[in-house]
């Protein structure tokens, strides 16, 4: 899907909810600031982790941090990893040890309280694990180009006291996130957030996931957890400032926090966690808790390199993202970046197809533009090579009587 294609989700979405006649990041805030002082349960619902992860934390990041799900558990040696909304600090403390010392752990939240909770116990931390792989960012998360800290030193120097200030303050954040970008372009493996897109606006959201894909790298994913709901929420829902800090009245429609994965142009996504029993009912409405991964990296030229894949079942045929078609147990002509998507080592889709090299290697540097417009099963004389006259007895491919092949 295209941009055109998110600002149609978000506005049908919207379209059926009324407007909000108070300050949605207000109330956030001043939700949060409370739950970095004093505990508070409603703010998430209960989450198992990894206990082997929560010895070296401190007691009072563990009971301050509010989430949904556990998305660190996705993090992988080496990983660049960023983690939207890191309140007290948990998922990012976490996630340092998985990534270990040739990993990075980068936290952004916009919550002053929360950062300091999760800045206060940094040097403990990195003594305990010996190394410091943890970094902390002030910034929302629909805009991660601008460093709200930076922002902040600028405009205690450049107070704003007439619309010239208000001009100069709108260039200065332009050119920060031109050239001191927090999060900059391509530079993440795994996005990760617990029960925090829900708190962003509505008319943000759009925003928000054209960010994500934005920081990410070519074959970076993204695992969210967050709460979403099964039908639209009811005006009176809409209208509680609560409600709104207490991740009910921002919850994505079930169908629509995927479609608007699908619509950022990720691919390969799927629902990793779905919570049975709703978290909470209110006006009839369930909300619950889900987890979705996705992948990024299907843009780009398609190259002819005379590949195929096999779609193993059980389904009778599948589609992917792209509308490419692929029916069990044929011989399905893929152009070169869709071949590797299908079928690298890590790919969604790997254990579900066959890969089917050419019998000569075409190079990346003599490929042909693919042919979108050709029949979709590949004849088995292209992958081998028309002149392709090879014999082999079964003697020759090393088949003994015991060996179970003859």
């Amino acid at each position: 899907m295209t941009e055109s294609a998110i600002t149609n989700l978000t506005a049908s979405s919207d379209s059926t909810r009324q407007a909000i006649d108070y300050n949605v990041e207000a109330a956030v805030i001043d939700r949060y600031q409370a739950g970095a002082q004093t505990v508070q349960p409603s703010l998430c619902c209960p989450t198992d982790y990894d206990g082997q992860y929560l010895t070296i934390l401190p007691d009072e990041i563990i009971e301050k941090d509010y989430g949904c799900g556990d998305p660190s558990r996705y993090a992988e040696l080496g990983d660049t990893v960023l983690d939207l909304g890191s309140g007290a600090g948990k998922v990012c403390y976490i996630a340092a040890q998985k990534v270990g010392a040739t990993g990075r752990v980068i936290g952004v939240d916009f919550n002053d309280g929360m950062l300091n909770l999760a800045r206060k116990y940094q040097p403990e931390i990195a003594a305990k694990l010996g190394y410091d792989n943890v970094s902390f960012v002030k910034a929302k998360i629909q805009d991660l180009a601008l460093d709200l800290d930076r922002v902040q030193t600028w405009l205690s120097q450049n107070p704003i006291a007439d619309i010239d200030g208000i001009a100069a303050y709108e260039a200065e954040c332009d050119r920060l996130r031109r050239e001191a970008p927090a999060i900059g372009d391509q530079t993440i493996d795994l996005v990760v957030s617990n029960c925090v897109l829900n708190l962003v606006k509505p008319q943000d959201k759009r925003q928000l996931f054209a960010e994500l894909f934005r920081v990410l790298k070519r074959g970076g994913r993204v695992v969210i957890s967050d709460i979403v709901c099964d039908e639209d929420p009811t005006p009176t829902i809409l209208n509680d400032p609560e409600l709104w800090s207490g991740c009910i009245s921002g919850a994505f429609r079930e169908d629509e926090f995927l479609q608007m994965f699908e619509a950022a142009g990720f691919y390969g996504i799927e629902i990793l966690s779905r919570q049975a029993e709703p978290w909470q009912v209110i006006d009839g409405v369930e909300f619950r808790s889900l987890t979705v991964r996705a992948y990024k990296g299907k843009q780009g030229e398609c190259l002819e390199r005379n590949q195929a894949v096999i779609y193993k079942g059980p389904w009778k045929q599948v589609l992917d993202d792209d509308g490419h078609r692929y029916k069990r147990g044929e011989r399905m002509a893929v152009c070169d970046k869709t071949f590797q998507i299908l079928t690298r080592s890590g790919s969604p889709y790997a254990t579900d197809m066959i890969a089917i090299e050419p019998h000569t290697e075409i190079p990346i540097a003599e490929a042909t533009p693919f042919s979108c417009t050709q029949t979709s099963v590949r004849d088995p004389r292209v992958t081998k090579g028309g002149d392709y006259r090879e014999t082999r007895t079964s003697a020759g491919l090393g088949c003994e009587a015991d060996s179970g092949c003859c």
